[in-house]
């Protein structure tokens, strides 16, 4: 009898070990539900990557290369054509 009246009284154990449960519960449950927001919105970002912002980026890159390319073209047989007047001189 006085071992149950010390245990309601003065051990607080399964009462505490109840309320971590309930703690520990709650906290999984919404950390889990703001994860997997996190992660939802990450995929709806990634895919909106792939399909739309990538192939715009590869081809502005690639129209952006190209263009630099041919007037590099440009400007390097204007500097060869220039070196070649200059031989040319050097030789009269």
């Amino acid at each position: 009898d006085v071992g149950e009246i010390y245990s309601r009284l003065l051990d607080h154990r399964p009462v505490i070990q109840g309320e971590i449960r309930y703690f520990v519960k709650e906290f999984e449950e919404k950390r889990g539900l703001r994860e997997l927001r996190v992660l939802e919105n990450l995929k709806n970002t990634i895919f909106e990557t792939n399909e739309h912002v990538l192939p715009r980026c590869e081809q502005a890159m690639h129209d952006n290369l190209n263009e630099a390319f041919k007037r590099l073209q440009a400007a390097n047989d204007m500097i060869h054509r220039l070196q070649e007047r200059e031989h040319e001189e050097r030789k009269v």
